[in-house]
């Protein structure tokens, strides 16, 4: 039997050490027959005194270490350092300065020695032992014995586990070098400074938790699976594309470090290629009557909507709510494209339709597009017209006419009544098109009501008989 903890406020890190060591005691009993001679034996071994002693001796085996010189080539010898992260210069570029004070440490050396550490990785109230320990926690001094000078050796051997060793900076010769020029004669000798370059094992497995968990963690996996399907999505979407895999240690990852162990020898490398720079098109409706037949249409996020929603409509789907979400999902899509459209040109300088090369612009979408030409002090009549409002129900009708006749060329039955449905669904006076225009007569400082539902000969009428 293991001894009981002891009462008292070390009660919680004595019951993680116990616990601990339990369960390693109960997988090595499993491995033994009930009558084996050497069971009482490592029964004695695992009670907490007994093991806590060879801990402390042992823990010289290993370092903790930040970055370090085993993933460089496995056979090096020479320094590894441990570098808490905040102590490092920030800069802009990215390194182990951005990990903060949340980081996984490594420890490298004899891979026998590792239980040791993971001793020191027990968690109580969101701190570890090592750093309960390294702050001078009374709680974890008792429960580490009951002796008080004991628990002080047994801290000061732990807390070790972080310090640089003896004997200064070394590298070696299967260690990377650098000789770097730090006077201003390179035929001297003397005004070099050789460079060891480490592995940045912590930056490193940041980087590995974070690529695992956007391929296989399950918040991105939805995402992933509501882009594919063209659903909507509160969360966001995370990919790293051509990744390359850096295996270290071989059949035995151990020899590395713990956590290159721990990844299996995995180690991720993001890509490194050069851009592919493509040229950005003038989306501006130049010399066009409408901003759906060249401008927008040509954009290639609206045209990969609009095959996908012409790919899925020809596969003749049943009628049914899965059906009509996902078409509305892609017809959405398209009108939050229009809202981004929309907005970029508001870069522009106001009054940009006045422009000869946009005199074929239908006067509906210049009043949709360029909303800012109304507070110019010669543009009175453009200003009455905006206010007015009647524009929205025409740029729903080429909306819906557009989007009908993109799907036309493979899907002849569509007529009337879906152009009807794609006009609704941009006048939808909680979708993202209406919110863009109220922001807009907030910043003008104009009436909120919107007439959505009317349709552009109605309130024609009206206008004429008022």
């Amino acid at each position: 039997m293991l001894e009981a903890p002891p009462s008292g406020q070390a009660t919680d890190f004595c019951s993680a050490i116990e616990n601990f060591l339990q369960e390693r005691l109960t997988a090595k009993l499993d491995k033994l027959k009930p009558d084996d001679p050497q069971r009482p034996e490592l029964t004695a071994q695992h009670q907490r005194g007994p093991w806590l002693e060879s801990a402390a001796k042992r823990v010289k085996q290993i370092q903790a270490v930040t970055h370090a010189l085993k993933p460089v080539h496995p056979d090096a010898r020479g320094t590894n350092l441990y570098v808490d992260p905040t102590a490092l210069p920030s800069i802009s570029e990215v390194g182990s300065h951005v990990l903060g004070t949340r980081f996984a440490m490594d420890v490298v050396g004899n891979a026998a020695a590792l239980d040791v550490y993971k001793l020191l990785k027990l968690e109580v109230g969101g701190r570890s032992l090592l750093h309960a320990l390294a702050a001078h926690d009374a709680d974890a001094l008792r429960a580490l014995s009951d002796d008080p000078a004991e628990a002080q050796a047994m801290r000061e051997a732990f807390i070790s586990l972080t310090a640089a060793r003896e004997g200064g900076a070394s590298t070696h010769v299967r260690a990377k070098q650098l000789y770097w020029l730090v006077g201003n004669d390179a035929a001297d000798d003397a005004q070099y400074h050789l460079l060891a370059p480490l592995h940045a094992t912590s930056l490193a497995q940041a980087v590995y938790e974070e690529i695992q968990d956007a391929r296989f963690g399950e918040a991105n996996k939805q995402a992933r699976q509501a882009r594919r399907e063209g659903l909507p999505h509160s969360g966001m979407y995370r990919e790293y594309r051509d990744l390359a895999v850096q295996k270290m240690g071989g059949t035995k990852p151990q020899n590395i470090s713990q956590l290159n162990s721990e990844r299996r020898g995995d180690n991720y490398l993001l890509a490194s290629l050069p851009p592919l720079w493509q040229g950005q098109r003038n989306y501006l409706p130049v010399h066009a009557p409408s901003i759906f037949e060249r401008a927008f249409g040509a954009r290639p996020a609206v045209r990969e909507i609009v095959q996908d929603m012409s790919a899925f409509l020809l596969t003749d789907p049943p009628e049914n709510k899965a059906t009509r979400l996902r078409v509305d999902s892609q017809v959405d899509a398209l009108v939050d494209e229009m809202v981004v459209y929309a907005e970029e040109l508001l870069h522009q300088p106001p009054g940009w339709s006045l422009d000869e090369r946009f005199q074929e612009l239908a006067y509906a979408e210049m009043l949709w597009l360029d909303p800012l030409r109304a507070e110019m002090p010669e543009e009175g009549q453009f200003a009455s017209d905006w206010l007015w409002m009647d524009w929205p129900a025409e740029i729903g009708k080429r909306f819906g006419r557009w989007l009908n006749s993109q799907l036309k060329d493979k899907l002849p039955t569509v007529g009337f009544t879906e152009s009807r449905q794609w006009r609704k669904a941009l006048l939808d006076e909680d979708g993202s098109w209406a919110q863009q225009l109220r922001a807009l007569r907030d910043r003008l400082d104009a009436p909120q009501y919107i007439p959505f539902r009317k349709t552009h000969d109605e309130l024609e009428t009206q206008r004429g008989g008022a």
